[in-house]
């Protein structure tokens, strides 16, 4: 199911999951200091799309980079894998960090990219942000290379059925390996000033958001704002944490293939976009300024 690719001089630890559909296949990537096997239990409910996931250099089976990396060369990288695997065009999934990168790569690549779906994610550097106790647990690598750790802060720092079943917590460790310090920084420092905000509005794929309701990480607001500022974007909210994917991974399937197959759904043509823009962007204001 995985392999080793050399894309542009790197070598990148890719996993194909093939499917039946007729669809494009899904390019998911993955959360920050994740490697592919943590994605397996959403992968193996896909009934039909075919999905493609890699480690990112540094993560799991994907060596490290000599020096730190954008958003913007993950996605060049992640379109000459598209390219490598001789697919013409692809849908693209995101999954919290994981979620600006496909932001990222349905930017600027908008004819490659299909349709986008942004799981657990927020706009970037302009995110409304998690409690400061959260954020520092999420400070190191160190919950991916201590088992004993992250059984103690994956209720806090995940929510959902983390909360109360910790058979959840140790079957997500027993798939985590290959965690590194210096690639989880690299992935640490990429987001850094990075923000979507300025030209979400262009993004001209139909969207689907998807926010867990119990998010500790990931503040539900921040589903809302992608949700309105993406002109043709859609949220669904899901009664879990933040690695529903993970904890709910038939749901989270579902609700994605069912959104992928969707023949009603269209790209926009611009002027479409920029009136949508302005009336969700006077929504967003009006909500907020209701609280």
């Amino acid at each position: 199911m995985s392999r080793q690719i050399a894309i542009g001089g790197r070598s990148l630890h890719v996993a194909i999951k093939h499917g039946s559909g007729r669809e494009p296949p899904l390019l998911l990537f993955n959360g920050i200091g994740a490697n592919w096997e943590l994605a397996r239990p959403f992968l193996e409910a896909l009934t039909s799309t075919t999905a493609i996931i890699f480690d990112i250099p540094g993560v799991g089976g994907s060596p490290r980079p000599l020096l730190p990396y954008r958003p913007s060369t993950l996605a060049r990288l992640a379109a000459g894998l598209v390219a490598e695997l001789s697919y013409a065009e692809v849908d693209a999934a995101g999954v919290s960090w994981g979620g600006a990168i496909a932001q990222q790569f349905a930017h600027q690549y908008p004819k490659l990219c299909r349709r986008l779906v942004l799981a657990a994610t927020a706009p970037g550097a302009t995110m409304v942000p998690a409690s400061l106790s959260v954020l520092w647990k999420m400070a190191t690598p160190r919950r991916y290379i201590d088992k004993d750790y992250m059984g103690k802060v994956a209720p806090d720092i995940y929510g959902g059925a983390f909360r109360k079943d910790p058979s959840a917590i140790a079957s997500h460790a027993e798939a985590i390996h290959g965690a590194r310090n210096l690639g989880y920084f690299y992935q640490l420092l990429a987001m850094a000033g990075w923000t979507s905000l300025p030209w979400l509005w262009s993004l001209p794929q139909p969207t689907l958001v998807l926010m867990g309701s119990d998010d500790p990480l990931v503040s539900p607001i921040n589903g809302q704002i992608l949700a309105r500022l993406i002109p043709n974007a859609e949220l669904r909210m899901i009664d879990d944490g933040h690695l529903f994917m993970v904890t709910r991974p038939a749901e989270t399937a579902g609700l994605i293939e069912a959104f992928l197959a969707d023949e009603t759904k269209r790209v926009e043509p611009q002027a479409d976009l920029l009136s949508r823009l302005v009336s969700g962007t006077r929504r967003l204001f009006l909500t907020q300024k209701g609280r």
